[in-house]
């Protein structure tokens, strides 16, 4: 059996802050971010909702490695990484939702 893990990066609208982050639930983990469930955190803060980057892994180890070596990286490197995946950086959860 496939587990369900994913590393993914947020932004906002303008672009000018970007969220790494790991869950084993994308869709709901983008609807907390849209509706900011939490509204004091970082993601809340900084109306991170766009969903520009994500990558599944049948492990959570594998998705926690992912996010750790991410976060590592410069602005430039994961603008590269989001380039190569989502050039016009479109919100990849726009369609879930009604």
């Amino acid at each position: 059996m496939r587990e369900n893990f994913w590393a993914y990066m947020a932004t906002n609208k303008t672009h000018t802050t970007l969220y790494t982050g790991v869950t084993n639930d994308l869709e709901r983990r983008m609807w907390e971010h849209k509706h900011q469930t939490n509204p004091k955190s970082f993601t809340a803060r900084y109306s991170i909702n766009l969903l520009v980057w994500c990558e599944h892994f049948p492990t959570a180890t594998d998705a926690i490695a992912a996010e750790k070596r991410i976060k590592g990286l410069s602005r430039a490197k994961k603008e590269a990484m989001i380039q190569t995946q989502n050039p016009r950086w479109k919100d990849l959860s726009e369609d879930w939702y009604d």
